[in-house]
């Protein structure tokens, strides 16, 4: 059964469905205790880092999702919600879940570039995970964000997007995977990418 958190703001609809169309049970969470009967963990992203993060330590996730992921269990955080598994973010003033050392900073108003960074673009493969099985290296996918993560292991970054610079669209950390895209909104390939990671 897969788990999809649901903190106000995320993308519950589109991801839940992307998930169902596999043959996967799906369950929605929004407070303590359901976490620990699920097999795998989706953090979905829409929204601003403060609420989530407070939503999170307030109803006692917090503490939950970290539990389950030192228990090993498969965590995938979209777009926001891989900005939550950072240490901080310049969104916001509240701490982050601390999966991933690192923080989060906005785009820089430059490169004559819009911010929010919207649309399509390609995503170059860095690093070998199974996440990208049959995902050709700079395949396309859908992007909606005004910052990004700056990881401070670089070895944990196993894709990356152009966007006046270059910044880390893919990550992964053991059992922890963060998509700066959205997989369910990216057609083909994030469908597959979705697909690779109910078969981790």
């Amino acid at each position: 059964m897969v788990g999809i958190i649901h903190y106000g703001a995320g993308n519950i609809f589109s991801v839940l469905t992307t998930v169902e169309r596999y043959g996967e049970k799906v369950t929605i969470i929004s407070k303590p205790g359901l976490l620990k009967k699920v097999d795998r963990i989706i953090l979905p992203g829409v929204g601003s880092f403060d609420p989530g993060m407070k939503f999170l330590i307030d109803t006692g996730l917090y503490e939950e999702i970290k539990d389950e992921i030192k228990k090993g269990k498969m965590f995938l955080g979209i777009c926001l919600g891989m900005q939550m598994l950072f240490e901080s973010s310049e969104e916001g003033k509240q701490k982050g879940l601390e999966c991933i050392e690192g923080k989060v900073q906005r785009f820089p108003n430059q490169h004559g570039l819009p911010v929010p960074h919207m649309g399509w673009n390609s995503v170059n493969i860095t690093g070998n995970s199974e996440i990208f099985n049959n995902i050709p290296d700079g395949s396309f996918f859908y992007f909606a964000h005004s910052f990004y993560p700056v990881v401070k292991n670089k070895k944990m970054v196993i894709g990356q997007t152009e966007y006046g610079i270059k910044f880390a669209s893919c990550v992964q950390k053991d059992n922890i995977i963060g998509v700066q895209f959205h997989p369910e909104k990216s057609g083909k390939y994030g469908l597959l990418f979705i697909q690779n990671y109910l078969k981790l």
